[in-house]
């Protein structure tokens, strides 16, 4: 008898420490999503909420739109999230060797991201704007004619790929404090043993921070399957039109190259108020980036497993 109430008041102690992290997911993510699920079954346009079974899911395999959307959005992760990763390694890495002005030179690249999206998004589309940008102007003085990036369709994905690397900073400075805790006596060891610069990064340096490059690559599928505010302001500012209160703008230009996945989801939920299929987009999203974190997991794993 003693030791069953004993139990009993250990299990209400841990319920007791572990009631903030309950509740908070209880508020935060088991409510939102059940009725994520609930909402997806009706037409609801914030007045009205009419059943209608699955509807809404399959009006998804026929709408163009999302379809569009997807294609773009899968475009962006699987070049620009590759690409921020290898760049961001990369300048790290060199960063690494530089004796003199390092500091500064790291500081230059981590400024890009410290400036708000929207400001860098309107800066970055001036400066390559091929009539008065100073990028494609100061290319084309030397003979090369870069193209137009935000108001060409074959161009616009490519643009915000480069965006992205130009506000490097923040995946830059995790991997360079990565490299940096890496212990010198095993590259020491390593060349006393004869192994070269690539065998050196390969055998001690990719496994020592392969966790935080599989931090980069999840946080980076995750941030790009949630990409708006880039591509919504260049599709603005390429176009010389600035928002006003009381006003909507069609996202996606020019011609759905542009278009991103939640773009889609905030026209139809907050937009055309088809809240029940803006449900069923969002549920989407999260199942997709649930399949992408997954299969990161278990190639790293299966990376670190082999060495």
């Amino acid at each position: 008898m003693t030791a069953s109430r004993a139990r009993r008041r250990h299990r209400l102690r841990v319920l007791a420490f572990m009631s903030p992290w309950l509740i908070g997911f209880a508020l935060f993510f088991a409510y939102p999503l059940a009725a994520t699920v609930y909402f997806s079954f009706y037409r609801y346009n914030l007045f009205q909420l009419t059943p209608i079974g699955l509807t809404n899911y399959r009006f998804l395999f026929h709408d163009p739109y999302a379809w569009q959307a997807i294609k773009n959005t899968m475009w962006l992760v699987i070049v620009m999230v590759p690409l921020r990763v290898l760049f961001g390694l990369g300048l790290a890495q060199l960063l690494t060797r530089i004796k003199r002005g390092g500091n500064l030179l790291r500081a230059v690249f981590y400024l890009p991201f410290l400036i708000p999206p929207v400001a860098a998004t309107v800066a970055f589309v001036f400066v390559v704007n091929p009539g008065t940008g100073p990028i494609n102007n100061l290319f084309a003085k030397v003979g090369i004619h870069l193209p137009d990036w935000f108001n060409d369709p074959t161009w616009t994905k490519p643009g915000l790929t480069l965006l992205a690397l130009w506000g490097i900073g923040d995946v830059m400075i995790i991997l360079l404090a990565s490299l940096l805790d890496v212990p010198k006596s095993l590259y020491e060891a390593a060349a006393i043993d004869g192994a070269n610069a690539w065998q050196q990064f390969r055998r001690i340096t990719l496994p020592t921070i392969s966790p935080v490059l599989m931090f980069s690559a999840v946080t980076g599928v995750i941030q790009t399957l949630q990409y708006f505010t880039q591509a919504m302001v260049a599709a603005n500012a390429s176009q010389g039109n600035a928002d006003q209160a009381g006003t909507t703008t069609a996202p996606g230009y020019p011609d759905g190259a542009s278009l991103t996945f939640p773009q889609t989801l905030y026209n139809e939920g907050f937009q055309q108020f088809n809240m029940g299929y803006a449900c069923v987009l969002a549920l989407v999203l999260f199942v997709v980036a649930m399949f992408f974190t997954l299969i990161l997991l278990r190639q790293f794993h299966a990376f670190g497993d082999d060495d």
